[in-house]
């Protein structure tokens, strides 16, 4: 008997669910996520390290918005596909690249890929999920798919520090292979019928009406910000963590070993981010999720500052607690923002934000970077300033965000439902 269409949407849906974790866990099979500053800066110089990782950001950031609007438009699949042959690109300029110039087209596609995953692959879940009438796990499914992509990034950031020692190429070759894999899910996902009328062509001002519509909401517009500062005080220490645990391993006899240690400290931090994450529902139902939310985001200007005051190897312990900060907030914003989003704007509006924090953080590495060291290994004392004025702005963030938040029905979002 033939199905109907809701029975095939139905089913379309299910594959989807099904295969999105594993979609997320081979994106971040990132193999070169833990050496990458320590692979630039050999070759070229810290300042062209700190420069190559804004041009990343530069990538995303210029297709950001637009591939927003290419998800929103022609559909989710389409985007993703778009995703993973970027990234492939990238990985294989990483490995074959010889030159600033050929580094610097490895970190565009890299952005690219980025940018046409995000929001794309939140809302693919979303919308799959309410296809399949399992809308109530909308945070469950986000804090499963995000477990699958931290597990990735804990095995591939010491597996690439330990074959960064075998050969400097090893860690981007399997990237490459990885990005391959991730292609090949992407073709297996299928298109879901959209749930509200298409917007004929020409008619992209409705799409900026939902936009205008969701800046009206209070919610939306401080989870907005705090997404923004979040993802910069992330990446801080990504971008910093590097050359820290080279400087404060100078005075060990274990320099030579920093790209195996920072290897470990990566898979270390992703893997107690990962078991954070499983009592993150708990501490969320406890506190609610305003105050859940400032306490990750006081975690990440915490850090900054202790690293900010000493340069001592035992010091790179402070490290291991990086992502714990995401565990504890990017499922639940996720989650929050979808149900008062519609589907014309949805991806547009995740882009939007992903684009504003990018662009800042951007900026704030290229006037970084004129104070980084141009002649080689960027020193502890430039990397300890660089942290303080961090820790500082951050800080002034956070109290702005704490006095605003009461007013604000934060915490009125979706239950933590089947987790």
């Amino acid at each position: 008997m033939p199905q109907t269409a809701a029975q095939t949407a139905a089913h379309s849906a299910t594959r989807n669910i099904a295969l999105y974790p594993w979609f997320k866990f081979l994106r971040s099979l990132t193999f070169w996520q833990a050496i990458w500053f320590l692979f630039f800066q050999d070759r070229l110089t810290a300042a062209d390290a700190i420069m190559l990782y804004a041009i990343y950001d530069i990538g995303t950031i210029v297709l950001e918005v637009p591939s927003g609007y290419m998800s929103d438009r022609f559909g989710r699949r389409v985007t993703l596909i778009f995703s993973a042959c970027s990234g492939l690109a990238g990985a294989i300029f990483l490995a074959m690249g010889d030159s600033f110039a050929a580094f610097a087209m490895a970190q565009v596609c890299l952005g690219a890929s980025t940018a046409f995953a995000s929001g794309t692959d939140s809302a693919l879940l979303y919308e799959s999920l309410n296809a399949a009438g399992r809308e109530e796990e909308i945070e469950a499914q986000e804090l499963k798919a995000w477990r699958f992509s931290f597990i990735a990034l804990a095995l591939s950031a010491v597996l690439g520090g330990a074959g960064y020692g075998v050969d400097h190429l090893l860690p981007f070759y399997a990237g490459s292979a990885a990005f391959a894999c991730a292609l090949a899910v992407t073709f297996s996902f299928r298109s879901l019928p959209r749930r509200t009328i298409t917007a004929p062509e020409g008619a992209e001002i409705l799409r900026l009406a939902s936009l205008k519509t969701a800046f009206g909401i209070p919610v939306l517009n401080w989870l907005f910000g705090l997404g923004i500062l979040m993802y910069m005080f992330s990446h801080v220490l990504y971008v910093f963590g590097q050359p820290f645990i080279l400087q404060a391993l100078s005075d060990t006899g274990f320099r030579g070993d920093a790209p195996l240690v920072s290897g470990l400290v990566t898979a270390t931090m992703m893997g107690l981010s990962v078991a954070v994450s499983l009592y993150a529902p708990a501490l969320r139902n406890l506190l609610g999720l305003s105050k859940v939310l400032l306490l990750a985001f006081a975690l990440q200007i915490m850090l900054s500052a202790v690293l900010s005051l000493t340069g001592q190897a035992i010091v790179i312990a402070i490290l291991f607690l990086r992502m714990i900060p995401d565990a504890l907030s990017k499922p639940f914003i996720i989650a929050r923002i979808q149900p008062l989003l519609n589907d014309e704007a949805r991806a547009t509006y995740i882009s939007l934000q992903s684009f504003c924090g990018r662009l800042l953080f951007a900026g704030a590495l290229f006037f970084t970077s004129r104070f980084a060291s141009d002649t080689g290994t960027m020193p502890a004392a430039e990397i300890q300033q660089i942290l303080g004025w961090y820790a500082l702005a951050g800080l002034a963030c956070l109290i702005i965000l704490a006095l605003t938040a009461p007013r604000l029905k934060i915490d009125n979002g979706t239950p933590n439902r089947g987790l």
